[in-house]
């Protein structure tokens, strides 16, 4: 999730929002357990594979036992690609690992019709690496002013399989974002119903009286839940949880699923906000260590309800280091290590293909993937940053040692 500059400087004291060096530490195990308390399912091996996760992925010697877990190849649903360089930067970082993605639609301008998606479309095909199957699966940006008709060409297109609401001014590029959902926007969600079109939903209210650790339970109440009453055919996918409010509104409706976060598993409320380093500056509200046990023991409980989705939003690195810096993080090269660090600390390594590669697909009536990927258990360093023509992308954990290396089977 993104977050504008107005909410940024009014939401920092409130919740934490970096991880700098101090955020890895290896030395605490204390971090690492207050996070936790298929068709034929994954395949391990012993056998030591050749790594070719990434040309900048740094492999180190492993001081932990090898071993693979091979996976249908996942899916990405919920991803910021962006445009221009930029997006010529960071797709190949996504390609590598995941079949399809979601594509979010929040540029300048904001992707509002078929055939600015059909473009957008077009352009992300043409910045892929030569010979990649990526499938980027695209969504148009809801407003106030979007016809029946819209959804319907969206329909017959092809290529957009979902409707992707922001509250205006909730966050980045929102500013264009629907004010009137159960008024202007009524006749939309009726044909959204007809065309079994999926709902994306950003869910927090834009109050800045409400506190921020209150958004998204007050959404539910106030938008999700008569939503739903109203239309309870319409298929919804409730963004980035991080509260068990969500947790629980998903898991008592028939149709709805969630999406969560790499980085809503990994931090909590004890770490602290460094201003020397805002690379990472993100928009997850955090919680107590119970409540993180409690939502990871939901993601990792095997509920066909939650699939993956990673949020990762790059920026270049002057507009995150800045007074007023925007808050996505860039997690696409390392999201795949986290899940399976969060799956096997949780004794739950046998469901993360279903989260990674069946629930998701299953959900949009897609087919699930039949290529695999392999994640070796054997530590390797993330780049300290990724170059590119206009600056440089921070990624999440910069620096740092992970676990589970990734690579194309």
């Amino acid at each position: 999730m993104d977050l504008g500059c107005r909410d940024l400087n009014h939401a920092c004291a409130a919740f934490l929002r970096v991880v700098g060096k101090a955020l890895h530490m290896t030395a605490s195990e204390t971090w690492r357990k207050s996070i936790l308390g298929d068709d034929e399912g994954p395949h391990f091996s012993e056998q030591t594979p050749e790594i070719a996760f990434s040309e900048r992925a740094i492999p180190l010697h492993a001081d932990i036992e090898k071993r693979e877990l091979t996976i249908t190849r996942p899916d990405d649903w919920h991803l910021h690609l962006r445009d221009g360089d930029l997006l010529e930067a960071v797709v190949s970082h996504s390609a590598r690992q995941f079949g399809r993605a979601i594509v979010m639609p929040n540029l300048r301008p904001p992707v509002t019709t078929t055939s600015a998606a059909v473009a957008y479309r077009k352009s992300i095909l043409k910045a892929l690496p030569t010979n990649s199957d990526f499938t980027p699966l695209m969504t148009l940006y809801l407003t106030d002013a979007t016809s029946p008709d819209e959804i319907k060409l969206a329909r017959e297109s092809g290529v957009i399989v979902a409707v992707k609401m922001y509250p205006a001014g909730a966050t980045t590029n929102s500013q264009d974002g629907v004010t009137d959902l159960f008024g202007k926007c009524l006749p939309v969600l009726e044909e959204m119903v007809i065309q079994n079109m999926p709902l994306l939903v950003h869910g927090e209210v834009t109050d800045h009286e409400v506190d921020v650790f209150d958004r998204e339970k007050i959404y539910i109440d106030t938008v999700l839940k008569p939503l739903i009453q109203k239309f309870p055919q319409l298929k919804v996918v409730m963004e980035h949880v991080t509260t068990m409010d969500a947790v629980r509104f998903v898991e008592s409706c028939n149709e709805d699923a969630d999406q969560l976060l790499p980085h809503s598993i990994f931090f909590s409320t004890e770490i602290p906000c460094f201003k020397e380093d805002c690379s990472h500056i993100i928009t997850v509200f955090q919680y107590s260590k119970e409540k993180s046990r409690a939502i990871v023991a939901a993601v990792t409980s095997g509920s066909k309800r939650f699939f993956l989705g990673t949020d990762s939003a790059p920026h270049e690195r002057r507009r995150k280091e800045s007074s007023c810096g925007c808050a996505g993080i860039y997690n696409a090269p390392v999201a795949l290590s986290l899940y399976a660090k969060v799956f096997e600390e949780a004794g739950a390594l046998d469901k993360l293909e279903a989260f990674t590669s069946f629930n998701g697909p299953d959900f949009y009536g897609l087919p699930r993937n039949t290529s695999k990927i392999t994640l070796t258990k054997s530590s390797w360093k993330v780049p300290e940053s990724y170059p590119y023509e206009s600056g440089d992308i921070i990624p999440m954990f910069a620096g740092e040692t992970l676990e589970w290396l990734p690579y194309s089977a």
